[in-house]
């Protein structure tokens, strides 16, 4: 399970500045419920200093997300505008004591909030639409930009540091190689070259078959609710850090696959504590010991 600080904890059992505000005059939105995370950050602005006098938020998602946008909330008030838009997603994670690598995409998350809803106040346009072709990671809607910023602004190196980050490549991996070309180009600025062997991932901290015991758990525990939809999962093999799953019935080939699938994994990274990429297999790909991942 993930190593939380207890200033996360503190935040996430008893959240600063939960619920609607009542006469906020800024607001953003970011995230959707379908991607499994949606913050809604609510500022109240002074017009004459343009200072925030009180800051609110309402967050679904995990602990990480709920302690990060209350900690955006303790850190902002106070502060001017321009203030505020100088915080980075590392400093909400400092605030934090830190966040674990795997979350902090929560952090990046609440610094994209916070632009949205200044730009809100000051009536200008802040959308997180996407230009044609600047799409990346389709599971998670993830674009290039968003991509390219948090890599420089993080130091980023790697596939799973961007994964971590930002969730992009998190879902179907059908977008790890433009990822990759992303990282090629932003550490050449800095003079880096891009190493696609690279891993972040520490060695798991149980043995096999501790491991392979809890992907069937945490499987087990998700197949009632995919039941309740006329679908279903199976577990077929776990090699390394790819876990094999066939998605039947209602599941199988339906649009929301990569949701699914992208479900499904956020859940096994969670109880493993490390990240795992789920890879969906098909009938004919099993039978001959071979996967083959469906494109979102």
């Amino acid at each position: 399970m993930w190593d939380y600080s207890e200033k996360v904890k503190e935040h996430f059992y008893n959240p600063r500045n939960a619920g609607p505000l009542d006469g906020a005059n800024g607001i953003g939105d970011v995230g959707s419920i379908s991607c499994g995370d949606a913050l809604r950050l609510m500022l109240k602005v002074d017009p004459d200093s343009e200072r925030i006098t009180d800051a609110h938020f309402q967050t679904f998602g995990c602990g990480s997300a709920i302690a990060s946008s209350s900690a955006l909330t303790e850190i902002i008030k106070g502060m001017t505008l321009d203030e505020a838009l100088a915080v980075s997603n590392q400093d909400i994670a400092d605030y934090l004591d830190g966040l674990p690598p795997e979350k902090m995409h929560c952090s990046v998350m609440g610094r994209e909030a916070l632009q949205a809803a200044v730009a809100n106040y000051r009536g200008e346009t802040w959308s997180d639409d996407h230009e044609e072709g600047a799409l990346v990671c389709k599971c998670f809607a993830i674009d290039a930009v968003l991509i390219e910023d948090t890599i420089r602004a993080n130091n980023l190196g790697t596939v799973e540091d961007v994964t971590n980050y930002t969730k992009a490549g998190g879902g179907c991996a059908a977008c790890h190689e433009g990822i990759e070309e992303i990282l090629g180009r932003v550490l050449a600025e800095r003079g880096e070259r891009f190493d696609p062997t690279a891993k972040a991932t520490p060695a798991p901290a149980m043995g096999n078959l501790a491991r392979i015991r809890k992907i069937e758990q945490t499987i087990e525990q998700m197949r009632p609710t995919l039941q309740r939809d006329g679908g279903d999962i199976d577990l077929i093999d776990v090699d390394g850090n790819r876990i094999l799953v066939s998605l039947k019935g209602a599941c199988s080939g339906c649009q929301m696959e990569a949701v699914t699938l992208g479900g499904v994994q956020q859940k096994l990274i969670e109880a493993l504590g490390e990240f795992v990429k789920v890879v969906p297999v098909g009938a004919h790909a099993h039978a001959h010991g071979s996967a083959c991942a469906t494109e979102a």
